[in-house]
């Protein structure tokens, strides 16, 4: 295949993967989206391995075998609860990636024209060296924190930000080392394991409540790593994919702290400004049991019915039963809608693909935005899983770890039956008032068995 040839095809990918973003953005048209990048991948892997460059073509193969068994098998295993874990792990990989392709550059360097080019070509080496070593050490502390192998708390060394600019001033220094030295291989190692501990430090004094918003934001770190990956090899369809997949990772951490009323900046810096601490737990009242029958009676003589879905609906596999309790309400003329937190579950859209795979209309599945004057004017709200993203201390305690973050106001309807296994707090660690409020009621037990039970009565 020519050079021409190539560089055509790498066209038509860029291409595809635009129509692929935009595909994503509707839920309606996610799955041709994905189809779109499916082809654009397929393209630009063809064009890859076809080219003049590619060099050995048993072992690119070989490697897209063994990679691609491995993806294929654990892409069939992985439960949508595990997706979010899923999603961070393989940002550690574009990660490390980038760190061993910055390596295999520098060893191997190609013929520069000019001086300038050549330190043009060091530079960047040190930088996709830099972001691919933070990205994959922060990749594998944001698996370990939404795997449960981790705290969820942040962590709090004494001083951390200036451990975190300490880390930038000395990398900056030995840049100045490594290109005094022409591609010196000590300072760029030092530099490396800097990274692997700054990109640890970064995400693990991040705190539970943010996980949402660390895995989108190293959906844009893996972005630009591979963005500088393609730079080391003079690869333009890498460097336009990267670009793409930083920014629109970027855009999404950012929409998604206003969401949560967290400052994108402090985020970035591990939390820097937000003193987030996990509350005790204080007893705040007596709340009142409910039973599945008395919940299914409650929901028949509703006319408006809003259903707040969370983590705990992953975790219990009741999508499903949920929506037959839906189809059942709205054939008995009852207004049935589905309210959606912005940074609901632990990874951004996480609730509206569950509720799509079992088949819960998009019409009725609303943001926070769309739907949170309506909970006056509601009958009952069935909060089922989520606890940070309806936590009235949100707006009601300026001293709660979550103060000002934005949440779905369900405490304003008439009934409100949370679904819980048990009175702990949620993954941010705050206790939750609304639990203790009049017009609230618990239903406790496995989700997905509480569902069954109402839909049964109904």
């Amino acid at each position: 295949m020519s050079a021409g040839l190539v560089q055509a095809a790498y066209i038509v990918a860029a291409v595809f993967f635009i129509m692929s973003l935009a595909g994503l953005s509707k839920q309606e048209s996610a799955r041709a989206g994905n189809y779109y990048g499916i082809v654009g991948m397929a393209i630009a892997l063809i064009a890859t391995i076809f080219s003049p460059d590619a060099g050995g073509l048993t072992w690119v193969i070989i490697a897209m075998v063994i990679g691609g068994a491995i993806g294929i098998h654990f892409a069939r295993k992985v439960e949508m609860t595990e997706m979010p874990e899923l999603v961070a792990i393989l940002h550690s990989f574009v990660g490390m990636a980038a760190v061993l392709v910055g390596y295999n550059s520098l060893l191997d360097a190609p013929e520069a024209a000019t001086h300038a080019e050549h330190v043009i070509h060091l530079v960047e080496v040190y930088l996709g060296v830099f972001i691919g070593a933070v990205t994959f050490t922060g990749s594998i502390v944001a698996f370990g924190k939404l795997r449960g192998i981790i705290s969820s708390s942040p962590l709090n060394l004494p001083h951390k930000h200036k451990l975190n600019l300490a880390a930038i001033v000395v990398s900056a220094f030995l840049l100045n080392w490594y290109l005094s030295s022409d591609g010196g291989l000590f300072p760029l190692i030092i530099m490396t394991l800097i990274a692997f501990a700054f990109g640890y430090h970064l995400v693990a004094s991040i705190g539970g409540a943010d996980m949402p918003v660390v895995v989108s934001m190293l959906n844009s770190y893996s972005g630009w790593a591979a963005a500088a990956a393609g730079f080391m090899l003079a690869n333009d369809l890498l460097i336009v994919t990267g670009a793409l997949v930083g920014s629109s990772g970027a855009i999404l951490s950012y929409i998604m702290c206003k969401a949560m009323n967290r400052s994108f900046i402090s985020v970035i810096a591990g939390g820097f400004g937000q003193e987030v601490v996990i509350s005790e737990d204080v007893e705040q009242g007596e709340h009142r049991e409910s039973t599945a029958e008395e919940v299914a009676d409650m929901l028949k003589n509703s006319k408006s019915v809003i259903i707040t879905p969370g983590y705990g609906m992953a975790v219990a596999q009741a999508q499903y039963p949920v929506h037959e309790i839906t189809e059942k309400l709205r054939s008995m003329g009852i207004t049935v809608r589905f309210g959606i937190h912005p940074v609901a579950g632990r990874l951004p859209g996480h609730m509206n693909v569950l509720l799509a795979e079992a088949k819960v209309p998009y019409d009725i599945v609303l943001e926070m935005d769309e739907i949170n004057d309506d909970f006056p004017e509601t009958d009952t709200v069935l909060v089922i899983g989520a606890n940070d993203t309806v936590n009235p201390a949100a707006l009601e305690d300026p001293n709660s770890p979550i103060a000002g973050m934005p949440v779905l106001e369900v405490w304003n309807a008439q009934n409100v039956v949370v679904f819980k296994r048990s009175m702990n707090t949620g993954y941010a660690g705050v206790q939750n008032p609304l639990f203790f409020k009049e017009n609230t009621s618990m239903l406790f037990g496995d989700a997905k068995d509480s569902c069954l039970q109402i839909s049964a009565h109904l």
